[in-house]
C-alpha cells in the first residue's frame, strides 16, 4: 500500500536538489535559444483550452505558430494532443455544427497536420448548452476521416503507432468534487469515477513495452495557476503515478504553461492551458514552486527518441521559453 506524504515536504521544488535535476546550458528560470528539433525523432505538439465561441483570435495564432514552428523544425507531427477545454459555449447543431469546420478542421488543417488528434474531456466539454457536448465530440470522433480522436472518456494508446516508445493513459479528470449539476454544468457521475480508476489501476499493471508512461487529463494535479491543487486527484491519482513511474502528467485547465517538479517525485508535472482561451493570472510564482510557470499563449513540443523525451513550452510568438529531457529512467535535465 502506497504510504500518504507528508504535504510540507512533498511540495518543495524539486529543482533545487542536484541529485534530480542537471541544469543545462541555461538557467531554470532562463529562456532556452530556439532547439533544433532532430526530425528523425517522434513529434507532438500540445495545447489545451483553446475553443471560444466568442473569439478566435489568440486561438489562430497559436494555430499558425504551430503550423510555422512544425516547418521550421521540418518536423512531421505524428499527433496532436488537446487537453481538454476543446468547446467553450454551444454547439446547437452536434456534428455538423460550423463551428467544426472553423475552429478545428481550418484552424489545424490537415495539410499540415495529417495526423489522429487525440483529445480528453475538459470541464467546459461537459457544459449543456443545451445539447450534450459529450456526446457530440465522442460523436464526432465516429465520422469516417475524421482526425478527432476520443473513442472513450478514457482510453489508452502507443505512440508512435510504429516502432512505439510511449504508452498514453487519457483519463477524464472531471470528478465529482460539489460542482453544479443543474443541466449546465455537470461532471462525471460517481460510478462512472469509480468504473475508471479500475480501468486506470488495470492499465498500469499491465506489462509495458515502450520506455516511457504518459498521463493526460484535463485538471492538472498540482497547479501554480488559480485552480491551485486538485484535493481528489493528489488522494486518487498521485500515488499511482508515484507507484508506477510515469514520467509525464499533461494537463490543461489554468490557462497557461507550466512545468512543475517535487522533491524525489517520478513524474514531470506538465500544464499547457494556453490554446486559446482567455489567460489567467498565476497563483504561485514559479521561484516558489516550478521549475516554470508563465501567464502567456502557445503550446507545447514533445520530441521523444529511444534515449530521451524532450518537452518544450513556446509562445504565441514563436520564441521557446522553457525546456527540459528525461530519460527512461528518469533523469531530468533542465535547458537541454
Amino acid at each position: 500500500m502506497t504510504q500518504p506524504f507528508g504535504r510540507r515536504d512533498f511540495l518543495r521544488q524539486s529543482f533545487a536538489f542536484s541529485a534530480l535535476a542537471t541544469l543545462g546550458a541555461h538557467s531554470a528560470f532562463g529562456a532556452p535559444a530556439m532547439p533544433s528539433a532532430d526530425p528523425s525523432s517522434s513529434h507532438y505538439l500540445l495545447i489545451g483550452d483553446w475553443g471560444r465561441d466568442d473569439s478566435q483570435v489568440a486561438q489562430a495564432q497559436v494555430a499558425k505558430t504551430m503550423a510555422a514552428y512544425a516547418s521550421q523544425q521540418a518536423i512531421k507531427t505524428e499527433a496532436l494532443l488537446f487537453l481538454g477545454d476543446s468547446w467553450y459555449g454551444p454547439m446547437p447543431h452536434g456534428v455538423d455544427d460550423a463551428r467544426w469546420k472553423v475552429q478545428f478542421e481550418d484552424m489545424y488543417p490537415k495539410s499540415v497536420f495529417d495526423c489522429p488528434v487525440y483529445s480528453v474531456m475538459g470541464n467546459h466539454d461537459y457544459q449543456k448548452m443545451p445539447g450534450n457536448k459529450v456526446e457530440i465530440e465522442l460523436a464526432y470522433a465516429k465520422k469516417p476521416g475524421t482526425r478527432w480522436t476520443q473513442p472513450a472518456l478514457w482510453y489508452s494508446y502507443e505512440l508512435p503507432r510504429k516502432n512505439p516508445l510511449m504508452t498514453v493513459i487519457a483519463l477524464d479528470s472531471n470528478v465529482p468534487m460539489g460542482h453544479r449539476d443543474d443541466g449546465v454544468n455537470f461532471t462525471l457521475t460517481a460510478a462512472q469515477l469509480a468504473e475508471q480508476t479500475a480501468w486506470f489501476k488495470a492499465e498500469l499493471e499491465k506489462p509495458r513495452t515502450t520506455p516511457y508512461l504518459v498521463v493526460i487529463a484535463h485538471h492538472p494535479v498540482f497547479s501554480n495557476g488559480p485552480h491551485g491543487d486538485h484535493k481528489l486527484l493528489i488522494q486518487e491519482w498521485e500515488p499511482l503515478l508515484r507507484k508506477h513511474k510515469a514520467h509525464l502528467y499533461l494537463a490543461g485547465h489554468d490557462h497557461d504553461l507550466q512545468h512543475l517538479e517535487f522533491e524525489s517525485h517520478p513524474t514531470s508535472f506538465v500544464s499547457s492551458g494556453a490554446g486559446g482561451a482567455d489567460l489567467y493570472t498565476l497563483k504561485s510564482d514559479k521561484a516558489f514552486r516550478g521549475p516554470f510557470a508563465e501567464k502567456v499563449y502557445g503550446f507545447s513540443h514533445l520530441e521523444v527518441t529511444k534515449q530521451k523525451l524532450t518537452l518544450r513550452h513556446i509562445e504565441a510568438s514563436g520564441k521557446v521559453l522553457h525546456t527540459f529531457s528525461k530519460t527512461p529512467e528518469g533523469v531530468l535535465t533542465l535547458g537541454a
